[in-house]
C-alpha cells in the first residue's frame, strides 16, 4: 500500500491479487470462483464487515428458474422457449447500439436459468420453498410483459441463506490466505496504465471504523489514504436506489411522464449510493441505458426503520382494488402483482405519487407479503410451525404484516366505508395530497363487487383472481377466495393503504461482454477491468431491458459474478476452459 501520489505505475510482481470492488452478490460469487482456483483475491467495502453480502442480505431471496424440480412437482409446465419469449416481450429492447451486450446477456442469462442456476446453487448448499410463486403476472397479452408461469423460487432461509451459501466458502478461503477483505475502504478512482490502458488498481480513502449495525448509515469521515495494485479489477458495488438525487436525475420523463415524482420511500441502504458508476465511467467505461430503472409501486413507510426513509414493498396477488389519488380505478391490467412498469407509468401520468389500496382483513392476511428477509421470520428463520400457523393457516396474516397494520402511517383500518374514507382524506390533508368523494369511491366498489355474484365475469382483475386460483398452490396459501369488498361481516374490517414509490433497481449500467469485461464506447474491451451485479445492469449493461420478470436480480447478480470470477481466473492463471466445480 503506498501514498496516492503521481500517475499510476506498473507493478513488477506478478502475484498481485484480483481486486473486488463491492463484497455485495455478484462480488462473493466472483470471489468464490476465484477461490476455487486458488487466485489471490483482495476484496474492498465501503461498509463494516456487518454488511457482507450487501442488498441481497434483505432480500426475499427469490431466483428465475425455468422448468425447475419444484415447478415440474408442481404440474407447471414451463420452457426454455416460453421463458425467452417472455424475457423479451417484457424487455422490449430498442436500442441497436446500447442493447447489442443485454441481449446477448437476456439469450444467455435465459439458458442459464434453465440448465445450470437450479443446480449451482444448490451444489451449493440452497434450497427452494415447496411453492413457486408468481411474481409480473403481466400485461393482459401473450407477446407482452409478464410470466406465463410461476418461477420465483424462493430460497428457504430468504436472502440472509442465498449470501451465506457463497460467503461461506469464500471466509474459509480467507482462513487459508486466498482472500483478504479490507472493509471502510471506499474507492474514489480506478487505476489505468497510461502506456497500456489497462486496469491495474484502484486508489480511495480508509473510513474510520465502525460499529454499527447492517444497513444503518453509516460516517464517512475518512481516516487515511490507500493505493492498491491488482492483476484485474471488478467493480461490483451496487445501484443507485439509495441516491434520490441521481434517481431523478435518470428520470426517464420521456417514457414516465412529463414531470419527476417528488416523494419516494427508499429500498436500499444508503451506501447504495452508484459512485462507482461514475468512477468507472471516468476511467473509460462505457456506462448505457442509465434511463431503464426498476421502482416499485406498493411502497410502504416502514415503522420501524433500519436506514433513512427505509421503505417497504408489498408483494401483493390480484384481488385487492386498486385506485389512483383521485379516487379512479387503474384500468386493465395494471392490477396488483401483474405490470410493475406499466403501473409506475400510469400513476406518473396523474400528476401524484401515491395510490391506494382498498382491501380488507382476508386479504391481507392472505394475500399481503412483504419484501424483505426482516419482514419474514418464519422463512428466514426456515420455521415450519411459524409458516404454516401464521402463513399458510391463519386468518390475520404474519407478524409483521400485523404490526404494519397496527402501527404502519400508510394504514386506515375502519368498520364501515364512511369511516374509511374519512379516514383516507384525514390521512392525505397530513401528508399532502387529494380528498376523495365518499359516493364516487363507493360507486367504483360497488361496480366491481357486483362482478363476484358469479364465478365468471367480464371484469378482467375478477377473471385474473379465478385464473390465479386455477394454480393451486395460490388457492391454497396466496390468494383469497374471490368476494364483496363491502361484506364487511365475513370479510372485515375495511382497510385502505396509501401505496408510496419505493426505490430499488438500477436496470441500467457498464456495458460488458459475456466475460464480464468492461467494454468501451468505441467497441473495444476495457483491459484488465470487469463489471458485474447491479452496477453492469445485471449484465451487458441491461439484461432486463426495460422490465423485470423478477427473481432475476439475485440471479443476475450469481450469472454475471460467476462469469467475471471464471473469466479472471482465466486471465490471471492463462488458461481457458477450467472450469469450476457445478
Amino acid at each position: 500500500m503506498a501514498g496516492p501520489t503521481g500517475p499510476p505505475r506498473q507493478p513488477s510482481s506478478d502475484n498481485l491479487p484480483v481486486i473486488i470492488v463491492g463484497a455485495g452478490l455478484a462480488g462473493l460469487v466472483a470471489a468464490f470462483e476465484l477461490s476455487e482456483r486458488n487466485v489471490p483475491t483482495l476484496l474492498l467495502d465501503q461498509e463494516n464487515a456487518e454488511n457482507l453480502g450487501g442488498q441481497a442480505f434483505w432480500s426475499l431471496g427469490g431466483l428465475f428458474c425455468v422448468d425447475s424440480a419444484e415447478q415440474r412437482r408442481l404440474g407447471i409446465k414451463d420452457s426454455r422457449e416460453l421463458a425467452m419469449r417472455d424475457w423479451f416481450g417484457s424487455a422490449r429492447f430498442d436500442r441497436d447500439k446500447e442493447d447489442f451486450w443485454p441481449r446477448k446477456w437476456a439469450e444467455a442469462f435465459v439458458n442459464f436459468a434453465t440448465d445450470e442456476l437450479e443446480s449451482y446453487v444448490k451444489a451449493r448448499g440452497l434450497g427452494f420453498l415447496f411453492n413457486v410463486g408468481w411474481a409480473e403476472r403481466g400485461d393482459g397479452r401473450a407477446d407482452g410483459h409478464g410470466n406465463s408461469v410461476p418461477r420465483f423460487h424462493l430460497t428457504w432461509g430468504t436472502g440472509p441463506e442465498v449470501v451465506r451459501v457463497f460467503a461461506d466458502p469464500v471466509l474459509e478461503a480467507e482462513k487459508k490466505g486466498i482472500v483478504e477483505f479490507k472493509f471502510r475502504h471506499v474507492v474514489d478512482k480506478l487505476l489505468v496504465d497510461e502506456a497500456t490502458g489497462r486496469a491495474i488498481g484502484v486508489r480511495g480513502r480508509v473510513l474510520e471504523a465502525e460499529t454499527s449495525p447492517r444497513g444503518v448509515k453509516s460516517s464517512r469521515t475518512a481516516v487515511g489514504e490507500f493505493e492498491i495494485f491488482g492483476s484485474a479489477v471488478l467493480v461490483s458495488s451496487g445501484g443507485i436506489g439509495g441516491n434520490i438525487e441521481k434517481v431523478k436525475a435518470a428520470w426517464p420523463v420521456d417514457r414516465l411522464g412529463p414531470t419527476v415524482p417528488k416523494n419516494f420511500v427508499i429500498g436500499v441502504p444508503a451506501h447504495v449510493d452508484g459512485r462507482m458508476l461514475d468512477i468507472s465511467e471516468s476511467a473509460g467505461a462505457n456506462v448505457i441505458n442509465r434511463d431503464r430503472m426498476w421502482h416499485y409501486t406498493e411502497g410502504l413507510q416502514n415503522w420501524n426503520p433500519i436506514w433513512p426513509k427505509h421503505g417497504i414493498r408489498v408483494l401483493p396477488a390480484p384481488s385487492s382494488l386498486w385506485l389512483d389519488a383521485t379516487g379512479k380505478r387503474l384500468p386493465p391490467f395494471l392490477y396488483p402483482g401483474s405490470d410493475t412498469l406499466g403501473t409506475l407509468k400510469y400513476i406518473c401520468s396523474t400528476g401524484y405519487d401515491y395510490t391506494w389500496f382498498i382491501t380488507d382483513q382476508t386479504i391481507i392476511a392472505r394475500e399481503f407479503a412483504l419484501s424483505g428477509s426482516e419482514q419474514n421470520p418464519d422463512i428466514t428463520n426456515k420455521s415450519v410451525w411459524q409458516l404454516l400457523t401464521q402463513r399458510v393457516f391463519g386468518s390475520k396474516g404474519t407478524v409483521p404484516v400485523q404490526n404494519f397494520v397496527k402501527h404502519g402511517a400508510d394504514f386506515v383500518v375502519k368498520d364501515n366505508l364512511e369511516d374509511l374514507v374519512k379516514g383516507m382524506n384525514e390521512l392525505v390533508e397530513k401528508t399532502g395530497g387529494v380528498a376523495l368523494d365518499l359516493d364516487k369511491v363507493r360507486e367504483v366498489i360497488e361496480t366491481r363487487d357486483g362482478q363476484f355474484d358469479n364465478t365468471y365475469s367480464k371484469d378482467a382483475q375478477a377473471m385474473l383472481i379465478h385464473n390465479a386460483r386455477a394454480y393451486w398452490p395460490d388457492r391454497r396459501s396466496r390468494v383469497a377466495p374471490p368476494h364483496k369488498l363491502l361484506d364487511t361481516q365475513k370479510h372485515g374490517p375495511l382497510m385502505a393503504v396509501r401505496m408510496n414509490l419505493l426505490t430499488r433497481k438500477t436496470l441500467g449500467g457498464i456495458e460488458t461482454n459475456l466475460s464480464s469485461q468492461v467494454m468501451r464506447a468505441d467497441g473495444t474491451v476495457f483491459p484488465g477491468l470487469y463489471a458485474a451485479g447491479e452496477v453492469a445492469g445485471f449484465g451487458g449493461g441491461g439484461v432486463h431491458g426495460f422490465s423485470s420478470l423478477e427473481g432475476t436480480f439475485l440471479g443476475g447478480c450469481i450469472f454475471s459474478g460467476r462469469a467475471a470470477g471464471r473469466a479472471m481466473a482465466d486471465e490471471v492463471l492463462g488458461t481457458a476452459g477450467n472450469a469450476a466445480k457445478p
